[in-house]
């Protein structure tokens, strides 16, 4: 088949309208002409290949976003040119560069996934950049019209003595159009440029009055502008100058032209690499915006897809639908009324396998199937067609003959309307003639047709399949959905009763229809109301396992969510556990150590009895304060009636407080005050802590001396109620035990009263090498009350 019969057929197809929406997608002209004049290929393995590159662009678009081409333009014969030894033009230079910027763009932008291999990688290492003659050019040639100052010292000193001359010229016209003698002989105040020198506008009547060079007159013959003799010479050094300085100019861009052509073979294979490069990127971004995905592709003719939508139709009113062919049969039968989508259909079978064979994404479902043929052969015309190519039955019949003689077991034919145009007994049987004379070739086959004799080709024929385009004859609109397994109706008697038609009429039409033919409109009929029905019960399952799927998923969130929930409250409790474990241990071993330094000091030494006797109630006390294992209440009595000041353990919290204030007529709650916090707590939930013996150390002293296991019970120190001496030796062991545990914060309660606690715990503090700073606390950390202290 010649490549002016393969175009026929791919028009027919619309394949040109999707190859123009791939060249919008391009960034040069190059790339746009690759995509305009893409062939689909039959090679099962290219079309893999190329629809693996689209995908991996695709791929690649979605983690790092689209590389830029915007800059790439074909600079192939200035590059031969310079090669050749031919001095470019600036504005060819700046062309070169961009290329050089766009190639290197392209690089660092694969650079940012370097750890990702791609089977584009290859493609990205043909691009070579040249960063040494981007910036050589871009540096020495501003625009098209401008070179740079500093394209080289030469060219740069030039530019120098021309402004200085230029300069010295301006001066001297300057103190002449100022001047009171010269300026009644001039037309304007002005000094202007004519022949790339200076000179005034002169009035014509006063020529002779000013000496110098005319070099133009206006168009009216009433000025003429003179060149003063005073500035002949410099006007002269500035024509010289601007003649070195383009000679310069010339030097420059020859030489910037020998660089380049040095380098064009390795420029001209980077930008045919990026013309690729940029075709597939479009093909993926074209994926895209048409939401597409890869198909599976194979050679054997198989074609199922899923959710397909035809790319030509607008968004908002293309209805997916699902295809087949070549799966279960090689023949598809298409039937139902015109503006149904069958011509659509066609065309979406069509078109998709040429889109695939240009290595083109799909707009389907996942797990969709396309496969290669060597040929796509269409006869598709009629008003339906978007090139409006209306076709005659001789026409028609010109179009299948050619295809009969080339169509194979690698074919794919599309026929719509076939048979159509002539006596419709002889049109049905040529078209189930034509049918089978293809299907003997092994071509897979999808044709349209009004025929009631086709659909019973169809249900009679072993792989011949019949499929229709759904109507609903309620809203007299078709659904554009593809039903297969199911001929379709056309309905002229329901569409004729719904828009008005007198019922003898259509009474009458039924009466004339032939009895077999009525007969198998009415198993047709019969057909189509089990398979809504069917589809309805399958709706509904779908819609109750979809709910139970939800149901589930929630149930397992919830779940998932309450387990996690209690692991964290599990290791909350432990962590509290360890906390007041490590606490409680730490206090035991201070006061066994002050215990026994007490006695050593006063001579008498704890025998080992009491020793173990004095552990073991420790021991005792240590595990009680164990949270993990829950508390009871029990039947605690207090052994004798609660006044102010004593110490008491609010139970359920583990904590030692201070009564403050006992209940009030029936009121059983007792204010306390538990280091700066005071609340009021139930008068069960209190537990009297007697008081040790005098000899022992005191409370405040063995509760806020510590080791490192636990920072927590350094960090408070209650003073009230202890002299000044006493207070500032607390006050120096309890910052030794906050130093040794790491803790850097801490609350020194000396309450209010008159204030000599207070100062001369600060003034101690003042004075103390291990206090970084120290400040009264704020509201709500007990105010003058306390003073917080920072260490070193």
């Amino acid at each position: 088949m010649s490549e002016q019969e393969s175009q026929r057929h791919w028009r027919a197809l619309e394949l040109d309208k999707i190859l123009k929406l791939l060249a919008e997608q391009t960034a040069c002209d190059d790339a746009a002409e690759l995509a305009l004049h893409l062939t689909p290929s039959t090679s099962l393995s290219e079309v893999q290949r190329l629809l693996g590159e689209t995908d991996e662009a695709h791929t690649l678009m979605a983690r790092f976003g689209s590389p830029s081409f915007g800059g790439l333009s074909n600079v192939s014969n200035s590059l031969r040119r310079a090669e050749a030894g031919g001095t470019l033009t600036m504005g060819e230079l700046l062309r070169v560069a961009g290329v050089l910027r766009t190639l290197r763009g392209i690089v660092e932008w694969r650079s940012k996934s370097e750890g990702v291999k791609s089977i584009l990688d290859w493609r990205f290492e043909s691009l070579v950049p040249n960063k040494y003659l981007e910036d050589r050019i871009t540096s020495a040639v501003l625009s098209e019209e401008e070179m740079a100052d500093n394209a080289s010292p030469r060219l740069s000193d030039i530019r120098r003595k021309i402004r200085a001359a230029s300069t010295r010229a301006r001066e001297q016209l300057d103190k002449m159009i100022h001047s009171p003698v010269y300026q009644k002989y001039l037309q304007d105040p002005i000094v202007t440029l004519r022949g790339g020198r200076f000179v005034v506008p002169v009035k014509a009547e006063h020529r002779a009055e000013v000496p110098g060079l005319v070099h133009d007159t206006s168009a009216s013959g009433a000025t003429i502008f003179v060149e003063p003799m005073s500035v002949v010479e410099a006007n002269n050094q500035v024509k010289v100058l601007l003649s070195e300085e383009q000679k310069e100019m010339e030097r420059i861009l020859a030489e910037l032209s020998a660089e380049t052509g040095n380098f064009a073979g390795g420029i001209i294979s980077s930008y045919e690499a990026a013309v690729e490069l940029n075709l597939i990127f479009a093909k993926a971004n074209l994926g895209y915006k048409m939401k597409a995905s890869l198909p599976q592709v194979n050679d054997r003719g198989e074609i199922l897809l899923k959710k397909a939508r035809h790319p030509l139709i607008p968004a908002d009113k293309v209805v997916p639908t699902d295809i087949e062919l070549g799966v279960g049969f090689d023949t598809l039968v298409i039937t139902g009324p015109n503006t149904g989508g069958k011509t659509v259909t066609l065309k979406t079978i069509g078109l998709f396998t040429l889109m695939a064979e240009c290595g083109l994404l799909l707009p389907v479902a996942d797990n969709s199937r396309i496969s290669v043929f060597d040929r796509v052969l269409a006869d598709i015309g009629d008003e339906q067609s978007i090139e409006q190519s209306l076709s005659t039955f001789s026409a028609h019949m010109t179009n299948i003959i050619h295809v009969l003689d080339q169509a194979g077991s690698a074919s794919l034919v599309l026929l719509d309307e076939l048979g159509a145009g002539t006596d419709p007994v002889e049109g049905a049987a040529l078209a189930m003639a034509i049918l089978e004379a293809l299907r003997q070739k092994g071509a897979k086959i999808a044709a349209t047709t009004h025929y009631a004799e086709l659909k019973v080709y169809a249900l009679q024929t072993t792989g011949v399949e019949n499929a229709c385009c759904e109507f609903d004859v309620t809203t007299l609109r078709p659904t554009y959905r593809l039903l297969i397994g199911v001929p379709g109706r056309s309905n002229a008697f329901a569409i004729s009763r719904r828009l008005g038609m007198s019922e003898e009429i259509v009474d009458r039409a039924k009466e004339l229809v032939s009895g077999e033919d009525a007969r198998f409109e009415d198993v047709v009929q019969r057909l189509e109301t089990s398979r809504q029905s069917l589809e309805s019960e399958r709706a509904k399952a779908e819609e109750a396992r979809l709910e139970a799927a939800r149901a589930k998923r929630e149930a397992q969130k919830i779940r998932d969510e309450i387990q996690a929930k209690a692991e964290r409250e599990m290791e909350e409790a432990r962590r509290r556990a360890a906390e007041l474990v490590a606490r409680t241990r730490s206090q035991i071993d201070v006061m066994l150590n002050e215990m026994e330094e007490l006695k050593k000091q006063q001579n008498k030494a704890l025998s080992s009895e009491q020793k173990a006797k004095l552990k073991a109630d420790l021991r005792a006390l240590e595990d009680a304060a164990d949270p993990v294992h829950a508390k009871e209440q029990g039947t605690y009595v207090l052994p004798r009636p609660l006044k102010v000041g004593d110490t008491v353990l609010i139970f359920d919290i583990d904590k030692k407080a201070t009564v403050l204030k006992l209940p009030e007529g029936n009121s059983n709650t007792v204010l306390v005050q538990a280091g700066i916090i005071q609340t009021r707590v139930p008068l069960s939930n209190l537990r009297l802590v007697q008081e040790k013996p005098k000899q022992q150390p005191r409370r405040t002293i063995t509760r806020n001396v510590t080791g490192r296991a636990q920072a927590k019970v350094t960090t408070e120190l209650d003073l009230r109620g202890q002299n000044t001496e006493e207070a500032l030796m607390n006050v120096d062991r309890f910052i030794d035990s906050a130093l040794l545990t790491g803790v850097n914060m801490l609350t020194i309660i000396h309450g209010k009263g008159t204030g000599t606690l207070r100062a001369a715990v600060q003034q101690h503090l003042k004075r103390h090498p291990s206090v970084a700073s120290y400040r009264l606390g704020t509201f709500g950390e007990g105010e003058s009350g306390v003073t917080i202290v920072e260490l070193k």
